[in-house]
């Protein structure tokens, strides 16, 4: 007889494969497998296979979930919408917005190959020139993102982009506030200080939200075959993602590698190099970027308090948790340092 597989934790494995033979008929040819992909922070990601195909699942995380910060029909309409741009992104297959298979909502998209690089080692392998190239395609691929119109993709209605900035840091004020469990006073310093200094947005854009080296695969020819992770993506102020992988880049390996050390790897562009190729390829100047970093700084801290919560619990799933808690304090220092507050 052969062994039934295991079910992960997240997945039930049976239900789901009658599920699938009933909505993608054919496709499902054996009993599933599925390994949860290891890095993840946030929602929780799984590749499944019968043995002949292979797909990745994605679903929210289990125990205490931040409201709107896991949202999968977002991910699955972005990524739809995009299909044909010069964005890369996998083929969706499947949404079920309903909680009777997995007990929460969860999408199934084409597995696409492709290496996350997160380490500095892996990368760095591979040679300073490939890796300035790819650097140059990260930001470049952002770039293409910021150029879309939405409308043109069906996402004219993805957002509301007037007080985009001002919702920004209310809504990460209070996913802070639902998880905090420690007074942090220098982030909470650094709040007051964004918003108090809260810049005027340039024209809108679609934003990824989370745009970072490890939320692509790239292919053994340094190619971007994917852009991951649209969980928080929406209509809204295009600085906010520069801002974002100024700031992965400039604490790049902190944390003992809970922020990735990928971008570390020599030849990867530096942050003023970043800032310089994005406005060169989109035309945006990143006016006002301490702030956008700053933010970064603010958001990055609110997700990694969460992260800590949910540890706390016991309800996280995946190795290096136990170091989240670290994180709050130093990007708090990192937002006022770069508010030259510090």
């Amino acid at each position: 007889m052969s062994e039934t597989p295991a079910d992960p934790p997240g997945l039930d494995l049976a239900r789901l494969r009658t599920h699938l033979g009933r909505e993608l008929p054919g496709a499902v040819q054996g009993p599933l497998r599925a390994d949860l992909i290891e890095g993840g922070r946030s929602n929780l990601t799984y590749v499944l296979t019968d043995g002949i195909s292979r797909w990745v699942l994605r679903r929210p995380p289990l125990g205490h979930v931040l409201a709107t910060a896991h949202d999968m029909g977002r991910e699955y309409r972005v990524m739809s919408a995009l299909r044909d741009t010069g964005v890369p992104v996998p083929r969706m297959l499947l949404i079920d917005h309903e909680n009777d298979v997995l007990g929460a909502p969860w999408y199934l998209m084409e597995y696409v190959a492709g290496v996350a690089h997160r380490d500095r080692d892996p990368l760095a392998a591979v040679g300073e020139q490939r890796v300035q190239a790819l650097g140059r395609s990260l930001v470049e691929t952002l770039a293409t993102l910021h150029r879309i119109d939405p409308a043109a993709v069906g996402l004219a209605d993805f957002g509301h982009p007037d007080g985009y900035l001002e919702r920004q840091l209310r809504r990460w004020s209070k996913q802070l506030a639902a998880s905090r469990s420690r007074d942090l006073p220098e982030l909470d310093r650094l709040h007051a200080l964004l918003a108090d200094r809260l810049p005027t947005s340039p024209s809108p854009a679609l934003v990824h939200g989370d745009y970072r080296l490890d939320n692509v695969l790239v292919d053994d020819t340094d190619t971007i075959t994917a852009v991951l992770d649209w969980e928080m993506s929406t209509l809204g102020d295009p600085l906010t993602d520069i801002g974002l992988l100024v700031m992965y880049t400039e604490l790049a390996g902190v944390g003992g590698g809970i922020i990735p050390s990928a971008m570390t790897a020599p030849g990867f562009p530096k942050p003023d190099e970043i800032v310089s190729l994005y406005a060169e390829s989109t035309g945006r100047q990143a006016e006002d970027l301490d702030w956008y970093v700053a933010f970064a700084s603010f958001k990055l801290a609110a997700v990694a308090e969460g992260i800590y919560f949910r540890f706390q619990q016991g309800r996280t799933l995946g190795a290096g948790f136990e170091r989240a808690g670290e994180m709050a304090p130093i990007l708090a220092r990192h937002g006022l340092s770069t508010l030259k507050e510090n």
